[in-house]
């Protein structure tokens, strides 16, 4: 057999954690205007974030990324909203 493949250590199978993939496809989603299933995705990223054993450090930086994108989701819902406030604000 080949020895030179058992010799070589193993790389991990998965590279990114789950919650930044999930994160990736939110922003693909709301890129796409698809809202609802932006939605659907942060509620998927909360709960691999909340499952996921992490040192203090990444779960605050966690929290601030998913923080973030709630507020993306909210202006992406809200433009209208936004846009009439920052109208006024000019006048």
């Amino acid at each position: 057999m080949d020895n030179q493949a058992e010799n070589q250590p193993q790389r991990p199978l998965y590279t990114r954690r789950l919650p930044d993939k999930i994160l990736l496809a939110f922003h693909q989603a709301c890129d796409q205007g698809d809202l609802e299933t932006a939605r659907l995705l942060l509620v998927c990223c909360e709960m691999a974030m909340r499952n996921a054993a992490q040192p203090m450090r990444d779960r605050r930086r966690g929290a601030e990324t998913l923080c973030a994108a709630h507020e993306r989701l909210w202006l992406l819902r809200n433009r209208d909203l936004v846009a009439a406030q920052d109208m006024e604000a000019a006048q």
